[in-house]
């Protein structure tokens, strides 16, 4: 569950700091006074969009810390596990906003991308917000409801991987057929390129090879010439050589070596280079005996050359890919003469795979009949307990063509009236019935969840008395199963409260200061006092509030320490 929230510079918040405890905590305060700022902190921790807008003005960032329990959260433990995060029995979540707008995510003091942050918030809490009745009109919300509440969420999930794993199959096996009937034409082209390539035979290394060959001829004489001078100075010059000149050094060191031993080393380097010297002679004769003056074998080098750059040009390859482009073709027309077998593998993958999505498609099929009825009897229930006695909803499953959702179309069947037909529930439905209608659901697929911690975002908007009380005891129920944080303008709800925090707006001249503080037991009765409305607090609206209070939670006060006021400001 959320065990701790730091928030600061965020919004009109400039330092906030609380410990949420199991159960039920209710959060109220007057309009206008910034309650939704949790939810909205929450979101930014756990992974939402950045907007340089939610940074205090005059701050450089704003910043939001939230800690929550692992120890019943076991598939959020594996996870950080799998991504080499996990640190006992706690996660630590942290983002931060510049002014700028650029923001960063870190879990467990690790940088992370936000995709992986929503990864883990995604199983670590559900946030239910007032505009969410809204998504009902849609029917792919109404499958993803009857697959959370029947617990098919993977389920339906592999049978969306299994059917892009179909289409895949598919595309590659239609492909191939498109193929073969330009298999004629293709064969001949492969045959004519092919032709072409093993008249040239092109060797691996022969370009690189021909290219210094004809390098050399095409500078001959020069090099004949530079040669022959090397040999010169080196050795054969009448006028004195290289090899002369390190003789009579050798024979002066070798006389000063008689009077002192330590050029013995100097000496032997002498005698070393006139033997290196003999070496590189040899070596240039050698080189000399090879070289000659050959026009002839430079034009048939330079036309050997200009075969593989026009062969290259016309297959639109570099000179020297003419080796490894021949093998592609060659393996190109073995495929081709391999054709039938191909086509065989590639028709059975396709229906392996459509095997695999048939099998899992009607497990969803046979999970999403086995759960509408149950799903719509409950919410059937909770909306009489709502107020709506004569409300009779069908979670219709019609079968349709195959898709990566399965079979089904799936949607959410109302009437409010007894007599009246069933009808898809956007074309019947009043804003005000589907803001019932979410609440039950939302309240029943809230129990199928595995997250720990449920948020509501004023979900009790346009209720009001007994029906206010009953959504009350509704959340009250999950908060036995779960933690659970509901901001609401309810004084039915708020006083069905396990913990009650209250939201405050101060202002001055210049600043705006927002607080968040737990309320005692005598606090709340006065803060559902100020819910039930008047214009003056009168013993009578205490009493009532009072008796609230007490016959709501056995007069209960805020669980765990109650922290020091936080005050936010922002500039006006």
């Amino acid at each position: 569950m959320l065990s701790h929230l730091t928030v600061q510079n965020f919004a009109t918040v400039a330092e906030l700091e609380l410990e949420p405890t199991g159960g039920l905590t209710v959060v109220t305060g007057a309009t206008g006074a910034g309650k939704s700022v949790i939810v909205d902190a929450l979101g930014l921790a756990l992974g939402n969009r950045a907007d340089s807008a939610v940074v205090r003005p005059d701050c450089e960032r704003a910043e939001v810390q939230v800690c929550f329990d692992l120890t019943d959260c076991p598939e959020a433990r594996a996870w950080l596990t799998e991504q080499e995060l996990d640190d006992g029995d706690e996660v630590w979540l942290r983002r931060t906003v510049r002014h700028d707008g650029r923001s960063r995510a870190w879990i467990n003091g690790s940088a992370m991308p936000l995709q992986k942050v929503r990864e883990l918030g995604d199983q670590l809490i559900d946030i239910h917000s007032q505009h969410e009745h809204q998504a009902l009109l849609r029917r792919d919300t109404h499958r993803a409801l009857l697959d959370n509440q029947a617990g098919a969420t993977e389920l339906a999930a592999e049978v969306r991987r299994l059917w892009n794993q179909w289409r895949r199959a598919r595309q590659d096996h239609q492909q191939a057929l498109d193929d073969v009937r330009e298999q004629g034409e293709r064969q001949e082209l492969l045959r004519f390129q092919l032709e072409e390539l093993d008249n040239l035979d092109p060797g691996e290394q022969e370009l690189a090879e021909l290219e210094a060959e004809q390098k050399r001829l095409a500078h001959a004489e020069s090099l004949i010439r530079l040669c022959n001078q090397s040999v010169e100075a080196l050795y054969d010059s009448d006028e004195g050589t290289v090899n002369d000149l390190l003789g009579r050094i050798t024979g002066w060191v070798t006389e000063a070596t008689q009077q002192d031993s330590g050029l013995s080393s100097v000496l032997d380097t002498l005698e070393s280079a006139r033997l290196q010297v003999e070496a590189a002679t040899d070596e240039l004769r050698h080189y000399l005996d090879r070289l000659e003056l050959d026009p002839e074998r430079l034009q048939q080098v330079e036309e050997r050359i200009g075969e593989f750059h026009t062969l290259a040009r016309k297959h639109r390859v570099r000179p020297e890919e003419l080796p490894e482009h021949r093998r592609r073709l060659q393996d190109d027309a073995r495929k081709l003469e391999h054709q039938d077998e191909y086509l065989a593998e590639l028709e059975q993958a396709e229906q392996q795979a459509a095997e695999a999505w048939e099998e899992a498609a009607n497990r969803l099929s046979a999970t999403r009949r086995e759960h509408a009825g149950p799903l719509a009897r409950g919410v059937i229930q909770h909306l009489k307990d709502l107020g709506m006695e004569g409300a009779h909803m069908e979670v219709s499953l019609e079968t349709g063509e195959p898709g990566p959702d399965g079979y089904e179309q799936v949607e959410f069947l109302f009437t409010a009236n007894p007599g009246q037909p069933l009808r898809p529930l956007a074309k019947v439905a009043s804003g005000g019935e589907l803001s019932r209608i979410s609440l039950a659901i939302q309240v029943i697929c809230a129990r199928a969840l595995t997250v720990p911690c449920l948020v509501f975002d004023e979900v009790d908007v346009g209720v009001g008395g007994g029906v206010a009380e009953i959504v009350g005891r509704l959340l009250r129920e999950l908060g036995e199963h779960a933690q659970v944080l509901c901001i609401t303008h309810q004084p039915q709800v708020a006083a069905l409260g396990h913990q009650h925090w209250q939201v405050h707006k101060d202002q001055t001249d210049e600043t705006t200061y927002t607080g968040i503080e737990p309320l005692d037991a005598e606090e709340r009765v006065h803060e559902v006092a100020r819910m039930l409305g008047g214009v003056e607090m009168t013993d009578s609206t205490l009493e009532h509030a009072r008796e609230m209070v007490e016959k709501s939670g056995k007069g209960q006060g805020a669980r765990g320490k109650k922290t020091s006021e936080a005050r936010t400001a922002s500039g006006e």
